[in-house]
């Protein structure tokens, strides 16, 4: 790369980020030395109107500026003949790498004699600023190969399938290297929900009475004293039952143990997505979002825009010795020396590591959440606060449990009974998961081997296996990581394309594979196996981390790739037959032509059409019908839209009446006035503003 010989003056020195968000914050680390700007994302781009890759010139990528970048160019550009340095200081990954490769040549810094210098921080805070400018480096070619071979990979899938899905099935959808992937895996878990079969079973529980207590003891069935046994069936459990008529049941064993649960690992990208859904039920595509909102900054008042955690997308769990002693330091002076973890480094994480970056960690300790909580949005906080909790657990010590396990005879047949107690919460004082349930179990003190042990009852209860649950956003980026396809920074945009071309539909948390979904996934497995392969994806993505080590060329990748899947497309467009998608058909009559109209997808989401399409072009808005009566008309309540896309509900086609709610209805009447109810987060509430009666959902839906 060329540079100039001149040594770079600071004081004519510009810095250009992405985001125009951290502009203020580096500012002002900096000083007046220096000028920042931003570039506002990518700048150049494959074309949209094409393949944008000169097959027959070794595969060549066609960059083009991007579409409305050029004021943002034109001005970097003014800035730059000011200066003697430029510092290019995009995001500190391989897609940040490509980025500043791109302004070089869209900025035309090789042709000046500018010195052209790349710094990376993994935070936005005056440290990791300051300490990253003493560091500058020349543009690593590797990282922006691996993206270049990663584009170029998703172009070519995209671009040669798409248009064979638009002939076959239907303008407007498409295919990807990874989202074709992301649809066959939630596709095949369908089909093995569809294909379970039940399988019953048993359990069974022994009330037993110790002498001296007023309350019983409840003890579970093993099996025989020889090994573990299921109840299969009725008639397995009334002859356990008829056997055990007149036995004596006498403790026999009692342990008593220790157990420690380890303190989790500070977030990657996939597990903050992961937890962020389990927890916040935050989308992908929303945790991204406003991670990004937390890293480039907030305006905390007099202190100015600070960026609150490092940077977001990241496979490591690695965590810098500076971050390490801080939590440390905090850890002892707020909660005592007994809850610091053994040991000072960090934990350490040996597969696909993406370059080297830290864990998602708060970028400031002492900055505790209740004390920004003011200068944060609702989403804001809580996504902070689960970053600074689960980073302040990784550096805890483990929790402790006293565990008590009895065993209780009766002739050949075995129960057990088995508790634990906390007796040091360590992590726990600071992150709890949905594994960290509290124990209730609790075993007398008064239980020993020679108590005396009296038959009360039993409790029986039928049960059947459950299949594989569907799909969620978060077992899905589970999965995808497990498995080795994409990266971090591919997981939500992946996820949302798929629910945007209405492949998958989103219910609650589950996710569900629609009728042009199972179209496209078969068209998919028949005529382009490979793509779709697991294994092939994966070792795909290895190859990726290859050429970001400089192991191997990304153009030999491309080279080795391109071949069979023209000749795939090729086959594929020979032997392939149209697959017709029916649109699903509703009761409404087109009051044009009288035929029943269909629910088509658009831009704008579902409409209602005419089948008889051109002949009759009739269309009306589709309203989603939420399964509630209007409490004034008695007709359905349908989820509406404003002109500015916010949601509400009213009701369906009545003129008459001015019902509307901007929060969700719900079917349950109120149980203190009868009235309508609505959804309020976790809780529901009466409309009846004179009744105020408000509950827990749960609560009720169990009682009712």
């Amino acid at each position: 790369m060329a540079s100039s010989k001149r040594t770079a003056d600071k004081k004519n020195s510009l810095l250009i980020v992405e985001s125009p968000t951290k502009v203020k914050a580096i500012k002002k680390f900096l000083g007046s030395g220096y000028e920042v700007a931003a570039s506002n994302g990518h700048v150049r781009d494959l074309p949209r109107s094409q393949m944008g890759v000169d097959i027959n010139n070794d595969f060549e990528p066609k960059y083009i500026t991007i579409r409305g970048k050029g004021d943002v160019l034109a001005t970097l550009r003014k800035q730059v003949k000011k200066a003697k340095c430029v510092y290019l200081a995009t995001d500190p990954d391989r897609e940040g790498e490509a980025i500043s490769w791109h302004l070089i040549s869209a900025l035309k810094l090789n042709e000046s004699d500018v010195k052209i210098q790349r710094v990376t921080f993994n935070e936005i805070t005056k440290n990791a600023v300051k300490e990253a400018m003493k560091h500058p480096r020349d543009i690593d070619m590797n990282l922006v190969d691996a993206q270049q071979a990663r584009r170029v990979l998703d172009r070519m899938v995209g671009y040669s399938i798409s248009p064979l899905l638009w002939s076959k099935i239907k303008r407007g959808l498409s295919a990807g290297r990874v989202q074709s992937v992301a649809l066959r895996i939630i596709a095949d878990r369908e089909e093995e929900i569809d294909s379970f079969i039940p399988k019953e079973y048993w359990t069974l529980d022994v009330n037993l009475k110790i002498k001296g207590e007023k309350k019983p003891i409840v003890a579970h069935y093993y099996g025989t004293t020889e090994e573990k046994k299921e109840i299969e069936s009725k008639a397995d459990l009334d002859a356990i039952c008829a056997s055990l008529k007149g036995k004596k049941f006498k403790v026999t064993d009692i342990k008593k143990g220790e157990r420690t649960k380890k303190a989790p690992l500070p977030f990657t990208t996939s597990t903050l997505q992961q937890e962020a859904s389990k927890s916040l039920n935050f989308s992908t595509q929303k945790t991204m979002r406003v991670a990004q909102q937390l890293y480039e900054g907030i305006d905390l008042g007099k202190e100015g825009t600070v960026g609150l955690i490092t940077y977001l997308r990241t496979d490591s769990t690695r965590v810098s010795d500076e971050a390490v002693a801080a939590a440390n330091n905090y850890i002892s002076e707020n909660f005592g020396e007994e809850y610091l973890a053994s040991g000072a480094g960090a934990k350490k994480q040996e597969t696909k590591i993406q370059d080297a970056h830290e864990a998602i960690r708060p970028s400031y300790i002492d900055r505790h959440p209740v004390t920004v909580k003011e200068y944060l949005s609702k989403d804001q906080f809580r996504l902070y606060q689960l970053i600074w909790k689960r980073f302040m657990a990784s550096r805890m010590a483990a929790a402790k449990y006293e565990t008590t396990s009895v065993k209780i005879d009766a002739g050949e047949h075995r129960f057990t009974m088995a508790a634990s107690k906390t007796v040091f919460d360590g992590f726990l004082n600071v992150y709890t998961d949905e594994d960290d349930q509290v124990e209730k179990n609790v075993i007398s003190s008064n239980l020993n081997v020679d108590s005396e042990l009296t038959f009360e009852s039993f409790d029986e209860d039928q049960h059947f296996t459950q299949p594989a649950p569907h799909y969620t956003e978060a077992s899905l980026v589970h999965d995808l990581e497990a498995l080795g396809i994409g990266r971090p920074s591919t997981y939500a945009p992946t996820i949302s394309t798929i629910i945007a071309r209405h492949y998958i539909t989103k219910e609650n948390k589950s996710l569900y594979i629609t009728e042009l979904g199972q179209a496209v996934n078969k068209m998919m497995n028949d005529a382009f196996p490979q793509i779709v392969d697991v294994n092939f994806t994966s070792n795909m993505e290895s190859l990726l981390d290859g050429i970001a080590d400089g192991e191997v060329k990304w153009k030999t990748v491309i080279r080795n790739f391109y071949p069979d899947l023209d000749k795939a497309v090729a086959d594929a467009e020979k032997e392939m037959e149209k697959i017709q998608v029916q649109d699903e058909v509703t009761d409404e009559i087109c009051e044009v032509c009288g035929r029943n109209l269909v629910i088509k997808y658009g831009p704008h989401g579902k409409f209602l059409a005419c089948p008889g399409f051109p002949e009759c072009k009739n269309t009306k808005p589709y309203y989603e019908k939420i399964g509630v009566q209007c409490p004034k008309c008695g007709k359905d309540i349908v989820m509406k839209r404003t002109r500015k896309g916010r949601i509400f509900y009213g009701c369906i086609d009545n003129p008459e009446c001015d019902f509307m709610s901007w929060a969700r209805p719900v079917a349950t009447k109120c149980p203190k006035c009868g009235s309508l109810m609505v959804a309020k987060s976790s809780k529901l509430a009466c409309t009846n503003t004179d009744c105020g009666f408000v509950c827990n959902k749960d609560e009720l839906e169990k009682k009712n």
